[in-house]
């Protein structure tokens, strides 16, 4: 049960930050210690958070809430109907920003955030055979 009211609840949504997040750095953490270097800067549809220009693949972390995780994402309760409409529009989004990234012929990787947290070597052993068009 969420026990913040509406004007605390919206303050706290808003201060969510959506660059450099937790994920984001420690995935780059890792891609970086693998000697893997990438860009953090593009003007590419839907902004990836890293992108690797010469092979042409963008990387998502998606956090699990904002993107609607089936494994641990959870909808709060109160103005639940907002909050589902806003989740599915992201998801939405997601599935056209892949698309249009494909048709332009890049690879599209998308992380949830809860396996970067819990399987960050896995998720970077699977970049790097993508990487090397072992994908």
């Amino acid at each position: 049960m969420d026990n913040k009211s509406k004007e605390e609840r919206s303050r706290n949504m808003a201060a969510v930050k959506n660059k450099n997040t937790d994920l984001e750095i420690r995935l780059r953490k890792a891609l970086w210690n693998e000697g893997l270097r990438y860009r953090i800067k593009n003007n590419l549809p839907g902004r990836p958070d890293i992108v690797f220009p010469g092979k042409k693949v963008a990387v998502f972390c998606d956090g699990c809430f904002w993107h609607g995780c089936p494994k641990c994402g959870q909808i709060p309760e109160q103005n639940r109907d907002f909050w589902l409409a806003k989740i599915e529009k992201n998801k939405l989004n997601d599935i056209k920003v892949t698309q249009r990234l494909e048709q332009a012929g890049w690879k599209v990787k998308r992380y949830w955030g809860c396996e970067i947290k819990k399987e960050l070597n896995r998720v970077v052993k699977d970049l790097k055979e993508t990487l090397n068009g072992e994908d």
